[in-house]
């Protein structure tokens, strides 16, 4: 297979690009870039060095990738930007490459960036996650595999999103989200656990019955929410689901987002089945 590179594209001879890769029309790609294998690159794209892009990737219109940081700490020093494989970013998502020598801004395998989405420096993106249009990931923000965002969610700097959560649009950020919850609002508060996700995710009724009794326990039993860790993480060391709450909530530096007591009728048919 060869490479496709249209007339009007401005590609470095620095620049290594995998076989059957496609660059259309008035596309930059500068030196240092490594595109893999069958990635196609839309119109008027830019990628800036010290990108690095996956095998089968589709990377649409008017995106900018490796661009400078925003930071003010940042001084010009090497740092990168790690895009995986089958990943689709959509027209006008800017990445940006980490702040700190020898850093990076990781965005994972099979994930999907919808149209105008803004992920910061030294961002970290999981496997198979989903950003709708128009949201914005600050700087150090991470959001692990399978998680969901809805459009124009805004997610405050360090703030970390858990596995298989699911996040409502408009949502504004500014806590940790625990695995396996769904979160809205302005500020964002937990919801319920995202059964839909979950069950999508292969997990039966028995495993989601059981990650919304960990919650109860941790959210609802009246105690201190690190006295509550503490007695879960003593009586169920060997349970994965347990682990992966209790390694997020131990590693949280933002704090975790509230879980309100009360709840209207409508919003608790949500944790049905």
């Amino acid at each position: 297979m060869t490479v496709t590179i249209h007339p009007t594209a401005i590609v470095s001879s620095e620049a290594e690009l995998g076989e059957g890769v496609v660059i259309g029309p008035y596309s930059i790609i500068e030196p240092n870039v490594r595109i893999g294998r069958n990635t196609y690159i839309g119109s008027y794209v830019r990628i800036l060095s010290n990108v690095e892009i996956g095998s089968d990737c589709r990377i649409y219109e008017n995106t900018i990738l490796g661009g400078e940081p925003q930071d003010h700490s940042f001084k010009g020093e090497m740092t990168k930007v790690i895009i995986g494989d089958r990943t689709i970013i959509r027209e006008n998502v800017t990445v940006h490459r980490a702040t700190g020598k020898n850093n990076v801004t990781r965005i994972g395998d099979d994930v999907f960036l919808m149209e105008g989405v803004h992920v910061g420096h030294n961002v970290k993106i999981g496997n198979q996650v989903t950003v709708a249009n128009k949201s914005g990931l600050a700087g150090h923000c991470e959001v692990e595999d399978n998680a969901n965002l809805g459009g124009m969610v805004g997610v405050h700097q360090f703030v970390k999103i858990g596995k298989l959560c699911m996040v409502g649009g408009l949502s504004k950020v500014v806590k940790d989200i625990p695995p396996f919850t769904m979160a809205d609002g302005r500020p964002a508060r937990l919801y319920g656990i995202n059964r839909i996700g979950l069950q999508r995710a292969g997990f039966n009724s028995t495993q989601r019955d059981h990650v919304k009794k960990i919650y109860k326990r941790l959210y609802h039993n009246g105690l201190p929410l690190r006295q509550a860790l503490d007695l879960i993480r003593n009586e169920d060391v060997e349970d994965p689901i347990v682990r992966e709450i209790v390694s997020f909530l131990e590693k949280s530096r933002r704090g975790l987002a509230p879980w309100p007591r009360v709840r209207p009728t409508w919003e608790m048919s949500n944790d049905e089945d």
